[in-house]
């Protein structure tokens, strides 16, 4: 009996194990927990997670740094690169080096900032007309119609010369009052020739000497009336079987500016058929405003350039208008110019430049050195260590020679005189290149 219950003993021994070890791992299995392992062992994958979680953590971090630590690094080079290079800028900005020999070769010369006379200029827009006083408008003074035209249009006459011949009834009946009176004249001079003789023999009268001597005084008045029409309309006494030929002539000198006459045009007493204008005299002609009459006065010395080339004349103020005109409110004035070489034509529109007075400033340069950069900033090239510097300067009082200069330069200052604008454009490239 003892034999036989002791298998169904262990039988039940090892159910029983059996589900102690399937409720332990069910047990395991719903709280995630692990079977109990040695203390030892424990222990040691304690250690080794704790070191495996810190070789991680300082892996991460080294990595962090192997990342980043280059960027940084390159970011904080370039900034370092860009402050340099701003600094480098700042400090070379407006310098231009260039030696002595380029800047011989270039032209630059020096003169020295110093007190100078500036005087205030006016500037009025101008036109350039005839000399009215020595310009001749022909006009026939008789009615009649052109027989030959011996003048052209821009042809140079001298005084006296043939323009035109016209055919006029009005010259023929004043050339036959003349001679009808001349002829008279001598009947009358004849008559009173005998009546005196008689009367100093004593065979007529005195009354009938005396009413010949009246009768030849008026022949005489008759026939000088007569010769008189004819020099008023510029004809002479003309020849026999011609008494309707009528010459115009050149009054002056000069161009002949306007013609308005052809063969066989009939044209009236007043019409003006031709325009002779002495050119080596013109007049520059502008209209002065009402707030610019205090600057502009007769005998005024004004500069007149021409705006549609380089020319350039010096002359006087000769007439400024007493009123000023209703609708433009503004009073005419103009300067008489020499022209012996006919630059200044007629139409041509120029700029008047009056000196109306003049001042005098501690600190001045020459005008043609001051160049303007940035777009209207105003600089003047002086001489540093190496080369040449923009300096800035505040401007006051100009004329076309002189500039003062407020703030920048001192009295007794180098400054660049000539060649101011090569060292402008030296600079501008230099800024190009710097910029790319």
């Amino acid at each position: 009996m003892n034999q036989s219950s002791s298998p169904k003993r262990r039988t039940a021994v090892a159910i029983a194990a059996i589900l102690v070890l399937g409720a332990a791992a069910a047990t395991a299995i719903v709280y995630g927990t692990q079977p109990a392992k040695p203390a030892a062992e424990a222990n040691g994958h304690e250690h080794a997670g704790k070191a495996h979680d810190q070789d991680a953590e300082s892996g991460h971090k080294h990595e962090e740094e192997k990342e980043h630590a280059p960027g940084d690094r390159h970011e904080h080079e370039e900034g370092e690169s860009k402050d340099e290079a701003r600094g480098e800028q700042e400090h070379d900005e407006g310098m231009l080096k260039l030696d002595a020999e380029r800047a011989r070769t270039a032209g630059v010369t020096l003169a020295q900032a110093g007190p100078a006379a500036i005087g205030s200029s006016l500037q009025l827009p101008g036109e350039i007309r005839f000399n009215e006083d020595r310009t001749a408008h022909v006009v026939p003074r008789v009615a009649g119609v052109a027989e030959s035209v011996a003048a052209n249009l821009g042809q140079v006459v001298k005084k006296g010369q043939l323009l035109a011949v016209l055919s006029s009834p009005a010259v023929s009946e004043q050339r036959s009052e003349l001679m009808a009176s001349q002829k008279r004249l001598a009947l009358a001079r004849t008559t009173y020739q005998r009546e005196k003789q008689l009367w100093q023999e004593k065979i007529s009268a005195e009354q009938d000497y005396l009413q010949a001597q009246q009768l030849l005084r008026e022949a005489e008045i008759a026939a000088a009336n007569a010769q008189q029409k004819l020099a008023a309309i510029g004809a002479g006494a003309g020849s026999s079987g011609r008494l309707n030929r009528f010459e115009l002539r050149a009054p002056l000198d000069g161009v002949v500016v306007e013609k308005h006459l052809s063969v066989g045009e009939a044209v009236q007493d007043s019409t003006a058929v031709f325009t002779v204008s002495d050119l080596r005299s013109v007049w520059a002609e502008m209209k002065v405003a009402a707030s610019d009459l205090p600057f502009v006065r007769v005998g005024e010395k004004a500069v007149v350039q021409a705006t549609a080339f380089e020319s350039r004349a010096s002359g006087t103020v000769a007439y400024v208008g007493a009123l000023i005109g209703q609708d433009t409110r503004t009073a005419p004035a103009r300067i008489t110019l020499d022209n012996p070489d006919g630059i200044w034509r007629p139409g041509l529109f120029v700029n008047v430049n009056l000196t109306a007075s003049s001042q005098q400033v501690a600190v001045s340069i020459a005008t043609p050195a001051v160049q303007k950069i940035d777009g209207d900033k105003p600089v003047v090239f002086v001489p540093v260590d190496g080369g040449f510097k923009a300096q800035a300067v505040k401007l006051g009082k100009a004329d076309a020679q002189n500039t003062e200069v407020l703030q920048g330069l001192t009295a007794g200052q180098s400054y660049v005189n000539g060649g101011s604008f090569i060292l402008k454009s030296e600079l501008g490239k230099a800024t190009a290149e710097h910029v790319h």
